[in-house]
C-alpha cells in the first residue's frame, strides 16, 4: 500500500532541555513538518511512503532529505530548488508555562514553489492514499491552488484523500482558511480535526466544553463530528480530544465518526517529552489502521496510542513500531522495562 504527502519539511531549531530562547547560547537541529512526520510514521509501520515537497539543492536542503531517507521515506518526487528551507525555533513549555513556536518560513523553497513543478498524475500512480494538512496551503494562494490540483489528481486517480485542519492562526486568518479549506474539503474522504479546528475553521463548535479549563463533552463532539460529515460528506470524521493540565502534562483521547457509529477511544494521562508532531502521529496511525481494514473501534484506539507514544518522544517523528503501538491499545501501558 502507497501513501503520498505532501507539504513543507522545515529545520527546527530548538533550547536545549527546558531553557527559554532569550537564555539559550546553542540550538539542537532536527527537521519535521505536518506531512513529514507521518510520512516517516507509516514508513515505520511498514508502507510505502512518500513525501512530496520542494527543497533547496544545497547542503541544508539535502539534510532535510537525507533525514527522510534514513527512515524510508521516498524522496523520488520532492522537487530540487530555491533558495532556502523553511525554520521554526521551538521553546519546550513546562508546568503552567507554555511552549512557543517562532516561524522563520517566508519565501521558503515550497512557498516559493509553482504549480508546473509537480506532475501529480505520475505521482498518484499506483498510489492508495493521499494525506495533507491545512498548514500548506496556508503558505500563500499559489501553494493552495497547487493543494488543490493534487486533490483533483488524487480523486482522478480513486486515491483517498485525508486532511488534517491543523489551523495555524499565525499563517492565516480564519476568514482565509474556511474560505480555502472548504474548496478543499469537498475533495476529502477523511477528515482529522481537534477542539479549537472546527471553530476557527468552520465555526463548528462542541456545547458545554471549556478548552481552556480542560473539561470536555462527549455528546457535544458528538455533534462536531456529525456536522462536519454532513457538511462536507466525510466517510469518516477523527476528534482528537486533548485536556491540557500543564505543559508536561496531558489527558489524550480521540473520537473517530464513520457516519453511523461514534467511537470513543480509552483517555491516557501522559507526561510529555516532546508534544510537536502529537497530531501528526496520531494521522499516521489513523491512515494505516484505515488501509488495513480496522474496525472504527480498533482504528481509534490504535491512532491515539500511536499518538500518545509519540508525546514521550524527542523530536518531530514517531519513533515506534506497529508492535509497540498494538502493546499499548492493548492495554500495557505500565512503561515497564522490556528485557
Amino acid at each position: 500500500m502507497k501513501v503520498v504527502t505532501f507539504g513543507e519539511i522545515m529545520l527546527r531549531l530548538e533550547p536545549e532541555g527546558y531553557l527559554r530562547f532569550t537564555q539559550a547560547d546553542k540550538f539542537g537541529v532536527v527537521y519535521g513538518g505536518g506531512e513529514a512526520n507521518v510520512s516517516v510514521s507509516l514508513a515505520n509501520y511498514g508502507l510505502d511512503s512518500a513525501f512530496v515537497t520542494k527543497l533547496p539543492k544545497h547542503e541544508i536542503g539535502q539534510s532535510a532529505v537525507n533525514a527522510l531517507r534514513r527512515f524510508g521515506v521516498d524522496t523520488s518526487n520532492i522537487v530540487r530548488g530555491g533558495d532556502r528551507v523553511g525554520i521554526y525555533f521551538n521553546e519546550k513549555g513546562a508546568s503552567q508555562r507554555p511552549s512557543k513556536v517562532i516561524y522563520d518560513r517566508a519565501h521558503s523553497a515550497i512557498a516559493e514553489a509553482k504549480p508546473e513543478d509537480f506532475d501529480w498524475d505520475k505521482i498518484f500512480t499506483g498510489a492508495d492514499w493521499f494525506h495533507f494538512t491545512g498548514i500548506t496551503p496556508a503558505l500563500n494562494p499559489t501553494v493552495a491552488g497547487i493543494c488543490l490540483e493534487a486533490c483533483k489528481a488524487a480523486k482522478a486517480h480513486g486515491v483517498k484523500i485525508s486532511c488534517d485542519l491543523n489551523f495555524r492562526k499565525k499563517l492565516w486568518s480564519r476568514e482565509e482558511a474556511r474560505a480555502t479549506m472548504t474548496k478543499l474539503c469537498e475533495y476529502v474522504d477523511v477528515c482529522i480535526s481537534n477542539e479549537e479546528d472546527a471553530h476557527d475553521v468552520f465555526g463548528i463548535d462542541a456545547e458545554n466544553t471549556d478548552i481552556a479549563g480542560g473539561k470536555l463533552n462527549h455528546e457535544g463532539y458528538k455533534s462536531v463530528a456529525r456536522q462536519l460529515a454532513e457538511k462536507f460528506g466525510f466517510e469518516k470524521v477523527a476528534i482528537t480530544l486533548r485536556s491540557s493540565i500543564s505543559a508536561n502534562d496531558n489527558d489524550w483521547a480521540a473520537l473517530l465518526y464513520d457516519g453511523k457509529e461514534y467511537c470513543f477511544s480509552k483517555s491516557y494521562h501522559m507526561h510529555i517529552v516532546d508534544r510537536v508532531g502529537g497530531g501528526d502521529s496520531f494521522g499516521g496511525g489513523l491512515i494505516y489502521a484505515c488501509l488495513n481494514g480496522y474496525s472504527t473501534q480498533d482504528t481509534v484506539e490504535f491512532a491515539v496510542a500511536a499518538s500518545c507514544l509519540k508525546h514521550s518522544i524527542q523530536g518531530d517523528f514517531n519513533m515506534v513500531s506497529v508492535d509497540e503501538v498494538k502493546a499499548l491499545a492493548g492495554g500495557n501501558g505500565t512503561g515497564r522495562i522490556q528485557r
